[in-house]
């Protein structure tokens, strides 16, 4: 059936408060992408801000009835185009949705809504001396749904694990406006087939999240960093192995390649030589963490480290780890050094964490092949890093050389036994590498449980796969 717009226009002013329903010209344009580089988008028909799940379903069974194409957004943070609209849909941003429930401290549990900021409900769960672990890097700004949506994951996730492995439940409304209840309260349970991980980073394309019950942890001990900076990658990946091959179970191990240690020596960190090939920052919470940060102290000296520095207080660990908060602010520093347009595209591909010294390598040959700076960080400890581009968006040749750098990147992290995404998510930036990354069976199958959820094709379409 063709979409009937004005049918839900109307329907949808008679069923919902007039403030949650957004026409105006401005607000559409705001909502209309994420922060992915390189993604089309389209305009929506209507923003629609519910407050309860009740108005997603009025929501959701008005657009089914009318033909009309649905995309669910929260912070808009995501690097994947996942939450960019098509032209004549309604965005669905729950980020009024935003109450924390119940926080059970005996079950170490928690119930929200999707709208939650992830840094907000830390600091709820932290007065109950518990902890939600996952933490990424936007989660000062984005979103419990969006997280789950992405399956997002963190910088302390080498040691606690990412969002899907916290989700025990959720509320979900179908694309027909059904509403089902997934997984459990319990810290077992495997009734049934595993729904709840099914939703879980399927980006808005299967249901809507209107409600989760996530697991919790005693809260985080005091932790104590440390930085070493090595003469060359493999160093640097040698130590990586010793501490992970070592038994260690460190709460960080990040990277920072030679661009990216440079830019923050050059921004100004104190602890950072430019002249290093990479950077390790290595960050231990164990109840007593001093013994073992000695210990990795020495792994990495014995790897080749030509400068350790170990924290032996909070406030000396805070500047190590700002070393790794630096590296936004020195990139825009750099950026701003540059002519035209400059931009930069976040990259998040992970490989095997014995394949790091390998793909950096590589990373670092396509990037003077392609004449572009490209910046290397990420989670060494589980081998997901973040390659980012920044090239000048009003220089065609250089955009090009910028895309085709990226096309590179992504083929050699597969070839090295990788993944295409880590932690962003496929959206339609990744849609056909999918196709690559994935065997045709498996491909197939993903393409069948779409139309299974969503046999129109109305829910956030052209995400992820083709229905």
């Amino acid at each position: 059936m063709s979409p009937d717009f004005a049918r839900l226009l109307s329907e949808l002013r008679d069923r919902l408060p007039a403030d949650t329903l957004l026409t105006d010209p401005g607000a559409l344009a705001a909502h209309a992408r994420d922060a992915a580089p390189f993604s089309t988008a389209g305009l929506p028909a209507v923003v629609v801000l519910p407050r309860t799940a009740a108005q997603v379903e009025e929501v959701m069974r008005t657009a089914y009835g009318c033909g009309v194409p649905v995309v669910p957004q929260g912070a808009r943070t995501g690097l994947a185009g996942g939450a960019n609209a098509v032209d004549g849909c309604v965005v669905l941003a729950t980020t009024r949705m935003d109450r924390i429930g119940t926080i059970d401290p005996v079950n170490r549990l928690v119930r929200c809504e999707p709208g939650v900021i992830t840094k907000r409900l830390n600091d709820a769960v932290a007065a109950h001396g518990l902890t939600y672990p996952p933490d990424p890097a936007s989660w000062e700004t984005c979103t419990i749904g969006g997280n789950i949506a992405t399956g997002a994951g963190g910088i302390c996730c080498v040691k606690y694990g990412v969002t899907a492995d916290y989700v025990l439940g959720l509320d979900v409304v179908l694309p027909d406006g059904r509403r089902m209840r997934t997984g459990r309260d319990t810290a077992k349970g495997v009734a049934g087939y595993d729904l709840t991980r099914l939703f879980v980073g399927s980006e808005g394309t299967l249901g809507v999240i209107v409600g989760a019950t996530l697991a919790l942890r005693p809260a985080r001990s005091a932790a104590l960093a440390l930085l070493a900076q090595f003469p060359s990658l493999t160093a640097a990946g040698h130590a990586v192995a010793a501490i992970t091959g070592g038994g260690y179970a460190p709460s960080a191990v990040e990277l920072l390649d030679r661009a990216t240690s440079q830019a923050v020596a050059e921004f100004g960190h104190p602890l950072l030589r430019p002249d290093s090939a990479a950077t390790l920052i290595v960050e231990s919470d164990a109840p007593d963490p001093a013994p073992d940060l000695a210990a990795m102290k020495k792994l990495c000296e014995d790897a080749g480290a030509h400068q350790v520095v170990a924290a032996g207080t909070a406030d000396e660990s805070q500047k190590i780890i700002e070393a790794r908060r630096l590296v936004s602010p020195a990139l825009t520093a750099f950026a701003a050094t540059l002519g035209g347009r400059p931009t930069a595209f976040i990259e998040d591909v992970a490989v095997p964490p014995s394949e790091l010294p390998t793909f950096v390598g590589t990373i670092e040959e396509i990037a003077r092949r392609h004449r572009l700076r490209i910046f290397t960080l990420g989670h060494a400890g589980d081998g997901n890093l973040h390659p980012t581009v920044v090239f000048d968006e009003s220089d065609p040749d250089e955009v090009q050389r910028a895309g085709t750098a990226y096309d590179d990147i992504m083929a050699a992290g597969l070839a090295l036994g990788g993944t295409t995404t880590g932690e962003h998510g496929i959206g339609t930036l990744k849609r056909a590498w999918l196709g690559r990354e994935l065997d045709a069976v498996s491909h197939a199958l993903h393409r069948e449980i779409k139309r299974l959820f969503d046999p129109r094709n109305l829910l956030n379409p052209g995400k992820v796969v083709e229905a």
